[in-house]
């Protein structure tokens, strides 16, 4: 039953966004800038900007367990143990496994961030932009549907939101990787320079680059305007940065949106389904479940985005059923929750290099060496579909004292650097599939009342043999480079542990085999709007948040347009 009178006026807005991390939050600038009176639901707890970093400053002998989690820690919680951002310092911006269970059919390791800001304050905040490469694909290929944009359609919203967040990188030329608007670069260090360059000797179609990544190496005034300062180089960002330095909705997105006096942002707010109005034809608002207070309440709006993260996203609209929509909102066809795809990683390794022990580096960088993808990129010529990018970095070891050392013996053998080594690894595009997918639970549900989530998700052989061809390609590059001790190996990650899950309410032309149209709203309720990683039709082999940036933006543009006409 819907709300009534005075309570219902209260609790209407012009806009609802779903959901506070990198979408969200970019969502609720877009639309509040527009003058639209706009909700902003998040399930997890509030996080304000510095003042809730309360690991930020500290140093590691702060921590009780110099930042170190304990084994009945790890024991507890198996799942989210194993994310490289998660520790003792950063444990307060992660979901610990029981709180909030899943149902794994098949291994899938879940990595969730519910507070305001999401996961925007955990990501490793790599930017690449996709080209026609990536959206031609799966029409080249023959696999998943053909995406209904293409590269010119997203050129102009990647330059939006590259300039307003800010992201640093080289303009390096590459038709796979298309240049943006960059600050100034990080740099390559002398071995990793000595790669690119043996590289570059070698192999023709391939090109060692420095990693493009949304940090402020040269704030521009649109960046102080939003109260950010210049990185650091501290690569503690994890933790929260007190300076703004790398783009979060915390920093930057929500604080903008606020300023315009049109957001309204209520964390500890669960979203139990949307509500789908009959005669209508059309949604009207969402059904919200207090964290708190487990009280249910309802919202009402013209328009809603759904950017609560791609499973969770899958999981709201497939809850959200009605006489009209009995299998889920806008799920006629069948494919809700299904053709679900990731990024592999499980091709990794490293190396040893002799030379260079005259040189060394500061600061922490942020990012690290790429290559754009190599294989299957102009035509198909390996046995297995598309390719992967590659990502490594060089360091050198830091001293370890001989065991006899004492004294002022142990504090030099301290201080010594020791050898050159290399690690590196792959970011394999993976084939979505239908048997790939999510469903809802028949039994189980949470605290909160909604079903459990059942995530049902594997590797295939097409991963596999990429995985071997990284593995082969990656010692060929290493040992044309001068590299000894060159090993390989297959890390056997669950999905999921990328961080990179898409699909499920993909984009395309058909309402017969998608669920999104090119503007990114549900074919068959269309002022129901997702643009997070749930809408991708296929993965490409770049990090994604750039892309599902450029979407939100886009797509907010044109729901607004929409509205202001009358038809939404």
């Amino acid at each position: 039953m819907y709300l009534q009178g005075k309570v219902k006026k209260e609790n209407t807005f012009d806009a609802i966004v779903i959901g506070s991390g990198i979408n969200g939050g970019w969502a609720a600038k877009e639309l509040c800038e527009k003058g639209l009176k706009t909700l902003v639901l998040e399930r997890g707890r509030d996080v304000e900007h510095v003042e809730d970093y309360p690991t930020a400053m500290k140093n590691p002998w702060d921590f009780p367990h110099r930042g170190r989690e304990t084994l009945d820690e790890k024991s507890e919680n198996p799942i989210v143990n194993k994310c490289y951002a998660y520790e003792e310092a950063t444990q307060q911006f992660f979901v610990k496994d029981g709180e909030h269970p899943y149902i794994q059919e098949k291994p899938f390791d879940w990595i969730k961030g519910y507070q305001v800001g999401g996961k925007s304050l955990i990501w490793a905040r790599q930017t690449q932009r996709w080209s026609d490469f990536e959206f031609n694909g799966p029409a080249r290929d023959g696999f998943a549907v053909d995406w209904p944009i293409r590269y010119k359609d997203l050129a102009r919203w990647y330059s939006y939101v590259e300039k307003f967040a800010g992201i640093s990188g080289n303009k390096d030329g590459i038709d796979s990787l298309p240049d943006g608007e960059f600050l100034k670069a990080w740099e390559l260090n002398c071995l990793e320079k000595h790669i690119q360059k043996r590289v570059s000797e070698n192999y023709k179609d391939r090109q060692v680059i420095i990693g493009r990544c949304a940090h402020l190496t040269d704030p521009q005034q649109i960046h102080f305007d939003q109260g950010r300062a210049q990185c650091q180089a501290r690569h503690l960002c994890y933790r929260g940065c007190p300076f703004g330095a790398y783009f979060s909705s915390n920093s930057s997105t929500l604080p903008w949106a606020a300023k315009t006096g049109n957001l309204t942002l209520r964390p500890f707010s669960v979203v139990h389904s949307i509500i789908y109005d009959e005669n209508q034809e059309k949604a009207v608002g969402v059904k919200v479940v207090d964290t708190n207070t487990l009280e249910e309440i309802e919202f009402y709006a013209k328009i809603i985005f759904v950017n609560a993260a791609c499973l969770n996203t899958n999981l709201i609209l497939l809850n959200s059923k009605s006489q009209r929509f009995p299998n889920g909102l806008g799920n006629d066809n069948g494919l809700l929750g299904k053709y679900i795809a990731f990024h592999q990683y499980r091709g990794q390794g490293g190396a040893s290099y002799e030379g260079f022990e005259d040189s060394y580096y500061y600061g922490r960088r942020p990012t690290s060496a790429f290559m754009p993808s190599f294989r299957n990129l102009r035509k198909q010529e390996m046995d297995f579909q598309r390719g992967y990018m590659v990502a490594f970095s060089a360091s050198r070891s830091k001293g370890i004292p001989s065991v006899d050392s004492f004294g002022a013996g142990l504090k030099e053998d301290s201080t010594k650097i020791g050898p050159w080594g290399i690690y590196i690894q792959m970011q394999g595009e993976t084939i979505p599939k239908e048997t790939n997918h999510v469903r809802l639970s028949q039994d189980l549900k949470d605290k909160w009342g909604v079903p459990q989530l059942i995530t049902s998700v594997d590797y295939d052989e097409n991963d596999h043999k990429m995985m071997l061809d990284f593995q082969e390609q990656a010692s060929e590059m290493l040992e044309k480079a001068g590299c000894f001790n060159i090993h390989m190996f297959d890390s056997k990650q669950n999905p999921g542990l990328d961080i990179h899950e898409m699909g499920g309410v993909r984009m395309g032309k058909d309402p017969k085999t998608s669920l999104l149209n090119e503007w990114n709203q549900l074919h068959l309720c269309k002022n129901v709007i997702v643009t997070d990683g749930a809408a991708m039709t296929s993965v490409g082999n770049q990090n994604p948040s750039l892309t599902f940036m450029a979407l939100t933006a886009r797509a907010a543009d044109y729901a607004f347009s929409e509205l202001k006409k009358g038809n939404l």
